[in-house]
């Protein structure tokens, strides 16, 4: 089921306890069962109801697993919190970090009760856009910004080309399409940059746009999937 795409391995289990998946038209009671290759597997959807949520992570705030004294980001999920005066979440259990900031960035940062969402924004075949914003404390060199779109290496692996733009002298955006962990202060510590503020704005076709620091809103999944982009909407609420 994770493999086609239908849900996380995780998801798959809770879906098959709720007996909502089907191979070759036959109801799946046990967690584990073995099916054939090109086996006929549906995930009756019709009962499942998936959101996806876009906040604003301040700085010193984790995206998940904080350590003792560190506050985790799903903790500013809070009623009133929420940007665009919509209903509180039933149960924010359901959600999951989508492709993670350190503790040291801001900007925009997902969460999902959807496994398909987190597969198709980090999974390893992901051609997602991801959009950064990042100040430098020293003017930053013609030769850097072409190294930082073609010619570094991470692990042992080159990178997918990126995209670098040039806001001011000590200001760059860089768009990558992979999301190695801390990839864009590593690929900058290779070039011995040093970043005074990174910031991601944009997600695929979402866009953080004027969403505040330490505020959320409901995002529709499938924009995520659009061929142009999103801002996150101020006075517009989604239902």
């Amino acid at each position: 089921m994770a493999l086609r795409g239908l849900c996380s391995r995780r998801e798959a289990e809770k879906y098959i306890a709720r007996g909502l998946v089907r191979c070759e038209g036959t109801l799946v009671t046990e967690v584990g069962q073995q099916a054939a290759l090109h086996s006929d597997i549906t995930l009756d959807q019709t009962d499942l109801q998936h959101f996806t949520v876009a906040l604003h992570k301040p700085l010193g705030v984790v995206s998940n697993l904080p350590q003792r004294g560190e506050k985790e980001a799903k903790q500013l999920l809070t009623p009133e919190n929420r940007f665009d005066r919509g209903k509180p979440l039933t149960d924010v259990n359901q959600l999951h970090v989508v492709g993670r900031l350190d503790i040291h960035s801001k900007g925009l940062l997902l969460f999902s009760s959807d496994g398909r969402v987190a597969k198709h924004i980090i999974g390893p075949d992901s051609k997602v856009e991801k959009e950064y914003v990042l100040r430098f404390k020293h003017a930053v060199s013609k030769q850097a910004i072409q190294k930082l779109s073609l010619g570094l290496s991470l692990d042992g692996k080159p990178l997918k080309r990126a995209r670098v733009r040039q806001m001011d002298s000590h200001t760059l955006t860089v768009i990558l399409r992979e999301g190695r962990k801390r990839q864009i202060r590593r690929m900058c510590l290779l070039l011995n940059l040093q970043i005074s503020s990174l910031k991601r704005v944009r997600i695929g076709t979402i866009q953080l746009g004027s969403l505040p620091v330490g505020r959320w809103r409901i995002v529709k999944p499938m924009s995520l999937t659009l061929g142009h982009k999103v801002e996150l909407p101020v006075t517009t609420p989604l239902p």
